[in-house]
């Protein structure tokens, strides 16, 4: 028999959680190094090979408050194990899948029961440490997983999908999923809340289902439509209208899956516009690094990949070193110090040119990656001391919901800026240009170096918005008004336990 009570049980527990968000997210992360393999077995263009990705973006986005919602009702334990048996089951599917349309139906399959991850993990851990300190800790470790899962996917997905094939990576879920599955049964408490649910708001999660659809469909797609296309302007009128009525609905509901008064919280809000901003900015920006070394610099995705492994362990350090401040500094000061480091960090990175070294590269993201773990701890540590524990799940999903829309609307938006600026750097360098070779092939190798320039260039502006992005970011971070008692004591309010 273990015991609950023994001072090294909590950490097994924060050990279990680890692993299955470390799994979710690098499954994410190894399918894009897949899609060409996919794309030769399948026999499909390299669009249609995309809604694989977005497929999967989209039902995660979609269930995230659904498994917040549900895993405070009936159990997190309960919710989490499914959540993890399902993605097993998916990933099983996923590696037998035939086509486009069979992979398209797992991998949603699989974004389903990934999207129950964060919200029960973080009331998990929430639940499990109970002081201040202690769980900013916690939760700072656990977050450092999702850097960890970055960085990995690449080292593990690239050599396995050329010895074993691109279903492997898929396979490789089971085994170790069957490990967590099986850490879960044993370490982990099962908690729900004190105030059961009756009436589940189906109306709410479908329009807000619905809404989140649009948005997140139109910022994928939004580039290759076009912003103004037809398309575009029908999930930008969804959007909006599904919006509005699941507000109406919400502020009618009896138990109300996204209840409004979070809102109503200066602190939870706050704290959710920094993270945002903050994420916005973080993943518009380095989504374009890979592109920059594998298309500038001549790297291959595995060497790539070996660029980003101080940035995972220079965010695994930082994080703890931010949680251990907990109840010593308030937030705020920390949220926005650790801000202002990833914004120098990201800024370096308009210095980039085809004649960087690796360190041009490496010490930008060691900066940006210390910076974002120094306050990830405390963002959601912030959120743990404020919201009572039987709405953990819940408040832990808007959270998780936040970040996947900022990091949607970043690529969106930056992706576009570098496009834009691409265009109009090859009109301003063509217009000051002076070609006086008249041989066509010197000529072609002239305008195809006017169209590099203008491509390398166009990459400065981004990192520079981005930083100052994450600027207007770390000033949000003061508005964070929570008291260094308040977060040394954490959250006081009664949970409902059931042993099982």
């Amino acid at each position: 028999m273990i015991d609950e009570n023994h001072k090294n049980f909590k950490w097994l527990v924060l050990l279990t959680v680890i692993i299955g968000t470390f799994l979710g997210r690098l499954d994410s992360t190894i399918v894009n190094l897949a899609l060409p393999k996919i794309i030769i077995d399948f026999k499909i263009t390299v669009l249609s090979a995309g809604w694989i990705a977005t497929a999967y973006i989209l039902a995660n986005a979609v269930f995230v408050p659904i498994w917040g919602k549900l895993g405070d009702t009936v159990g997190r334990k309960k919710v989490y194990i499914l959540g993890f048996t399902i993605f097993i089951f998916g990933s099983a599917l996923a590696g037998f899948a035939w086509n486009l349309s069979s992979m398209i139906v797992f991998r949603i399959i699989q974004a389903i029961a990934g999207s129950a991850d964060y919200p029960t993990a973080m009331a998990i851990l929430a639940v499990t440490f109970q002081q201040g300190k202690e769980r900013a800790q916690a939760l700072g470790l656990w977050s450092a997983s999702f850097a960890a899962a970055v960085v990995f996917g690449p080292l593990i997905g690239g050599p396995m999908i050329d010895a074993f094939g691109w279903r492997s990576i898929f396979l490789l879920n089971i085994p170790v999923g069957i490990a967590g599955l099986i850490m879960a049964f044993i370490f982990v408490r099962e908690s729900v809340s004190e105030h059961k649910t009756i009436h589940f708001d189906w109306w709410g999660a479908i329009t807000l289902g619905v809404a989140l659809s649009s948005l997140v469909l139109v910022l994928d797609q939004g580039n290759a439509w076009g912003w103004f296309a037809y398309q575009s302007i029908i999930c930008y009128i969804s959007t909006i209208l599904f919006t509005i009525i699941f507000l109406f609905v919400e502020s009618k509901a009896q138990e109300p899956i996204v209840d409004l008064k979070f809102f109503k919280n200066s602190v939870f809000v706050n704290t959710l516009l920094n993270n945002f901003v903050v994420f916005m900015a973080m993943m518009g920006a380095v989504f374009l690094i890979p592109v920059f070394c594998q298309t500038y610099l001549g790297y291959n995705a595995t060497q790539t990949g070996y660029l980003f492994i101080p940035m995972a362990i220079f965010m695994m350090i930082a994080s703890p070193i931010g949680g251990s401040l907990t109840g010593k500094v308030e937030p705020r000061y920390v949220i926005f110090a650790s801000t202002l480091v990833a914004a120098v960090g990201i800024y370096l990175f308009s210095y980039l040119d085809p004649r960087s070294s690796a360190l041009t590269v490496i010490i930008p993201l060691s900066i940006m990656a210390f910076g974002m773990g120094f306050g990830m701890a405390q963002r959601t540590s912030v959120i743990a001391a404020i919201v009572p524990t039987e709405e953990m799940g819940i408040a832990s999903s808007i959270l998780a919901l936040g970040r996947n829309i900022a990091g949607a609307f970043g690529i969106a938006v930056f992706g576009t800026i570098l496009t834009n600026t691409t265009n109009s750097n090859v009109l301003n360098t063509a217009y000051r240009s002076v070609i006086k070779i008249t041989n066509p092939a010197i000529y072609k190798q002239a305008v195809e170096l006017i169209i590099l320039k203008a491509q390398i260039d166009a990459y400065k502006p981004v990192f520079i918005w981005a930083s100052i992005l994450l600027l207007v970011g770390s000033a949000l971070s003061l508005l964070i008004k929570v008291s260094k008692e308040k977060m040394r004591e954490g959250h006081k309010g009664e949970e409902a336990f059931v042993e099982v």
